[in-house]
């Protein structure tokens, strides 16, 4: 695990209140909850099959199928984020189109990857309205995964890093590593609540555990986040469309709590 220099204090000047007889902290995911990131990886991809579209039969080829199959195999080796979808989409190239891939269409991806470390941190409407709000009266905490310089880079350049008593960036998000987390914050996993767009990373490690979740739906998700299954009549998880719905959300949720409504 991999913490920003953030993760050791409460952010200055900030004294938070109890959540209520139940829920002590709320903790963020990042990309697709506070910030777009999705979107670029879509964009990326799109060029890429461009590219291997100039040597094979895109659709003959199963060019997106077997992209991803290279991802998923590689997750173990270079991990989530930038660099490891680069050298996955370098593999897959010179494997579909049977090592007949040009240097320049090479260089054309790596040129795909150092674009997508420079993108700006565009931040979801409304976004920070509803985290300030949250952190004015409770403690906040943001859980992130992917490369640790470029999740470093975009909680910097985001402008919110001030709103979380914790900034922790992981390598993965599954319940060995909430259980690890919860263990560090000294809350067991009832007090805690966690707002995020994937079903995988965000919100089923956190109720197996036995926390609570907000899931808020991105428009768009990469296939392995995805691949998840969560009750959606669970009483210890809301669901939200945007922003807008985060307050009421985790109101409904500390009440709930506080009332013993779940198990």
């Amino acid at each position: 695990m991999h913490a920003t220099p953030a993760a050791v204090a409460p952010a200055a000047g900030r004294h938070n209140a109890p959540m209520g007889n139940g829920i002590r902290m709320v903790a963020f995911d990042g990309d697709d909850t506070l910030w777009r990131s999705q979107d670029y990886f879509d964009d990326a991809q799109a060029r890429f099959e461009q590219i291997i579209g100039g040597y094979v039969d895109l659709a003959d080829a199963r060019v997106a199928e077997r992209l991803y199959a290279f991802e998923k195999a590689n997750l173990a080796w270079f991990g989530y984020g930038v660099k490891g979808m680069a050298l996955s989409m370098i593999e897959a190239a010179v494997e579909i189109t049977g090592q007949r891939i040009g240097a320049a269409d090479v260089q054309r991806i790596v040129g795909m990857a150092k674009e997508l470390l420079r993108h700006p941190v565009e931040l979801l409407p409304g976004i920070r309205e509803a985290v300030a709000d949250i952190a004015s009266r409770h403690d906040v905490v943001l859980i992130t995964k992917g490369d640790l310089f470029h999740q470093e880079a975009k909680v910097r350049d985001s402008g919110m890093a001030d709103l979380f008593r914790r900034i922790e960036i992981v390598s993965e998000k599954d319940p060995g590593t909430y259980a690890r987390l919860l263990e560090e914050f000294g809350i067991a996993a009832g007090e805690f609540v966690m707002v995020g767009n994937s079903l995988r990373s965000d919100i089923a490690p956190v109720l197996s555990l036995g926390g609570w979740g907000v899931h808020m739906p991105y428009h768009t998700t990469w296939s392995h986040e995805a691949d998840a299954s969560v009750d959606a009549g669970s009483t210890r998880m809301r669901s939200v469309e945007s922003p807008a719905g985060l307050v009421p959300a985790v109101a409904e949720i500390v009440a709930a709590a506080a009332s013993g409504a779940a198990p």
